[in-house]
């Protein structure tokens, strides 16, 4: 009986966490929608995410572009095929790496930054603070990293596009013998709105995802020390997950 009794268990934490989540979510959409808004909070935690997110999205995404370019030629070269190569890259990047890679990137810098925030105010008790002064703390802690996420993605995004870009035409021309003009009018004539389109959507989920899953954790935390960690753990990893099985999602809506 006991191994039923632990599967019910499960289960009915698994219904409980559902339904939490989704009552967060529901006072967040009330909120953001009729908010009392804090101009200066929302301006100053967007700039703070740009700064802190470029030098990272910068590195991850011209090695990528650099990896991906060397791992084409080694199995398009078997084909005779390497001037797919630049379409390959820039495809890639727009459509699938460059919105994962800066959501997964900026979910373990970001993310993490945001659940341990609040689940220190919470554990401190500056969120009753917050309540006793008359101060909503959804439109004061939730809500502007929603914004400043779901603006900030699309923008880190489109950078992290033409640095991967300029990653894999680096090692194409330097490393492979590509030639320059050749490399740059085949990605230029290949990529499509569509696609550039089809990442730019993800990358607006995915900064949507980081916010509400790094609030909600913040918010949900235990006490101490121990809470905070969990809760900036969990951020990240159910941040992780929901990017990648949403990623699953919306390649399948833009197939």
């Amino acid at each position: 009986m006991s191994i039923f009794e632990n599967i019910g268990n499960l289960f009915l934490d698994i219904l409980r966490s559902i339904g939490k989540i989704s009552y967060f979510i529901f006072l967040t959409f009330k909120y953001l929608f009729l908010p009392k808004f804090y101009l200066h909070s929302n301006v100053k935690y967007l700039i703070k995410i740009l700064i802190s997110s470029i030098p990272i999205i910068s590195l991850t995404a011209i090695f990528s572009g650099m990896v991906l370019a060397l791992q084409s030629y080694t199995g398009f070269s078997r084909f005779s095929a390497e001037t797919a190569i630049p379409k390959i890259v820039v495809l890639t990047l727009t459509r699938e790496l460059g919105p994962v890679l800066a959501g997964l990137m900026v979910a373990g810098r970001v993310g993490a930054s945001i659940a341990a925030e609040i689940a220190t105010m919470r554990v401190t008790e500056q969120i009753d603070a917050l309540k006793t002064l008359n101060t909503n703390f959804y439109n004061y802690l939730v809500t502007p990293k929603i914004i400043a996420l779901v603006i900030i993605m699309p923008i880190l995004v489109t950078f992290g596009d033409f640095i991967g870009v300029y990653g894999g035409y680096l090692i194409s021309t330097l490393r492979l013998g590509f030639n320059e003009t050749i490399y740059i009018s085949n990605t230029i004539n290949f990529i499509s709105f569509e696609d550039y389109f089809s990442g730019i959507v993800k990358s607006i989920i995915f900064g949507f995802i980081i916010a509400i899953m790094s609030c909600y954790h913040g918010l949900y935390t235990g006490k101490g020390s121990f809470g905070v960690g969990s809760a900036t753990t969990n951020a990240v990893v159910s941040s992780s997950v929901m990017i990648l099985i949403f990623n699953y999602l919306l390649t399948e809506a833009f197939f």
